[in-house]
């Protein structure tokens, strides 16, 4: 087991229990999916969002702070190219792998066989096409998943990928005004605008700004919160009894203040999870192999072709258990062969360029 001790020092970025808690909130948008994808109602719920709703903003306040820090790590191509390694090459593997595998194998066990598969809108070279730049616009393929409660949606995951992308451009686009690196109230400021914005949605709405909008102003201000996490912990260091009194404070909005209560509580929120990835310990594979995005991108797929083999038959909770099998399965191949050789490709070729320009000659001096 690997954990950090406490301290009002900066963050351990190097010794955390972050890829356990990233792990433990995509599983807790399986749980919630489950509900969906089973036809067994919409699980538990609170003011309106169910469980991976609530998961998804744990995942935007943790990204707000690291993203950050990356940013203010890297220069501005390296935190692009950072970043687009990350996440874009195991969406584009997700988004090939369902259309021309998943959903094959989707036909073959609804009709047993593929007349027009490849030829009926929306076909799947469509689908992989569609979604290629993140936006996800559709979520069928063929005439296939029309035999499940929650027909034809082949990831109902996918979608926030878009909108975490376009936080990394409003982060790296702040990088570079010098406001946002010298002040904690620039940030503060800009999660407080952020929550204004969402908490009168309803007048945003009725000026024509689309769905887009609304989900962008949904996340950001979580996101934001992690931002303002992490400029507080850089100027003033980790201490223990913030951590647990914002874990205190962040509940007390969340629990009663619908509509805008989770954004009001989104830096309490990430000063408590990441102080409380310093006490509380994951397992060392967990530690050195972080199939969390992996796990997020691949369970609702796997869910769909488990209700297709009739798994949902033994209940919800053994179909959970089933979905986390399979899924652990795909997101262990998604890290081992996609995400993380790209990743370290990437490290390697920072590492050549850096070392280039530090052993290249200084040009001659003018006349």
């Amino acid at each position: 087991m690997v954990t950090a001790p406490t301290s009002s020092r900066a963050f351990p970025h190097s010794r955390n229990s972050l890829n356990l808690f990233r792990l433990i909130l995509a599983a807790a948008v399986l749980f919630a999916h489950a509900f969906y994808i089973t036809g067994n109602g919409h699980g538990p719920m609170l003011h309106g969002e169910n469980l991976g709703g609530w998961a998804v903003a744990g995942f935007f306040v943790l990204s707000g702070f690291l993203i950050t820090g990356s940013r203010f790590r890297h220069s501005t191509g390296d935190f692009l190219v950072h970043r687009i390694a990350r996440i874009y090459p195991a969406f584009l593997v997700v988004l090939v792998v369902t259309a021309l595998v998943f959903a094959p194998i989707a036909g073959l066990l609804e009709r047993g066989e593929l007349s027009g598969f490849m030829t009926t809108p929306v076909t799947p070279l469509e689908y992989i096409w569609g979604n290629i730049g993140l936006h996800v616009n559709s979520y069928t393929i063929s005439w296939t998943l029309q035999t499940v409660p929650y027909a034809g949606a082949w990831n109902g995951s996918l979608w926030t990928l878009y909108y975490e992308f376009f936080c990394y451009i409003i982060v790296w686009t702040l990088g570079f005004l010098a406001i946002f690196r010298r002040t904690v109230w620039f940030p503060v400021a800009l999660w407080v605008c952020a929550v204004g914005v969402q908490a009168t949605m309803g007048f945003w709405t009725k000026l024509g700004l689309d769905g887009d909008f609304t989900l962008l102003f949904k996340l950001l201000p979580y996101f934001l919160g992690g931002v303002v996490a992490y400029v507080l912990f850089e100027r003033w260091g980790m201490r223990r009894w913030i951590g647990i009194a914002s874990l205190i404070v962040a509940l007390v909005p969340i629990f009663l203040i619908p509509g805008f209560g989770g954004q009001l509580a989104a830096p309490f929120l990430a000063y408590g999870l990441l102080w409380l990835s310093t006490v509380v310990p994951q397992p060392r594979l967990i530690a050195k192999h972080d199939i969390s995005y992996g796990f997020y991108i691949y369970a609702w797929p796997t869910a769909q072709l488990l209700m297709l083999v009739g798994a949902a038959g033994a209940g919800v909770w053994v179909f959970m258990g089933l979905n986390v099998l399979v899924t652990i399965v795909f997101a262990t191949a998604s890290w081992l062969l996609i995400e993380r050789p790209v990743m370290r490709a990437t490290r390697r070729s920072q590492k050549a360029r850096t070392a280039a320009v530090a052993t290249a000659p200084a040009a001659d001096a003018a006349p």
